[in-house]
């Protein structure tokens, strides 16, 4: 079990049946009443990020969550998959799970993949990633970093986002995976 006190940013509890992540608390002591801590928490299941308040002391059951390199091998509409680097074995985790991951992964390359009570549950990318425009319009002459202006481009992963004027089909650009933005060129 896990009190209050114990918190840490990163641990995982599980509260009312659902695992979450701890992203920040704080322990609050107000003159008048009980102390109370104040939780900003991730749920594991689907990313959503709500605010909790629990009594001071108050127990949750401690999740055990471990992080284990793979390498992702390919999805097929309705899973994704994986093999294990260190012991070669291969799993599945459902496409709806890790959508927003799937869509900067290439195939072959090593992720991160989040285990919760030993099952998998999520993948971890990197905040920013590099891949190469597949489509694109082409660039104008006078397009420059600052004449402004974005366009429609499609990634080598399938992902369409909004780039400056100035890239072209074939560049390298920098992704931010939190928010799927065009960062700069890689």
């Amino acid at each position: 079990m896990l009190a209050t006190n114990q918190f840490r940013n990163g641990n995982h509890i599980e509260v009312d049946g659902t695992v979450f992540k701890i992203l920040e608390f704080q322990h609050v002591k107000p003159g008048k009443g009980g102390a109370f801590v104040r939780t900003r928490l991730r749920r594991a299941s689907d990313g959503a990020v709500i605010d909790r308040t629990f009594r001071a002391g108050e127990k949750f059951r401690s999740v055990r969550a471990e992080n284990r390199r793979m390498q992702f091998l390919y999805r097929d509409g309705t899973d994704a998959h994986f093999m294990d680097t260190q012991t070669y074995d291969q799993l599945s985790i459902p496409e709806s799970t890790i959508a927003d991951a799937l869509r900067f992964m290439k195939e072959s390359e090593e992720v991160e993949v989040l285990y919760i009570d030993d099952k998998p549950a999520d993948v971890q990318l990197p905040s920013a990633i590099d891949l190469t425009v597949s489509d694109t319009q082409p660039g104008l002459r006078g397009d420059t970093v600052s004449g402004g202006g974005t366009k429609p481009a499609v990634l080598e992963t399938g992902t369409r986002i909004q780039v400056p004027l100035f890239v072209n089909v074939g560049d390298a650009v920098r992704v931010d995976t939190r928010s799927g933005e065009y960062v700069s060129r890689a």
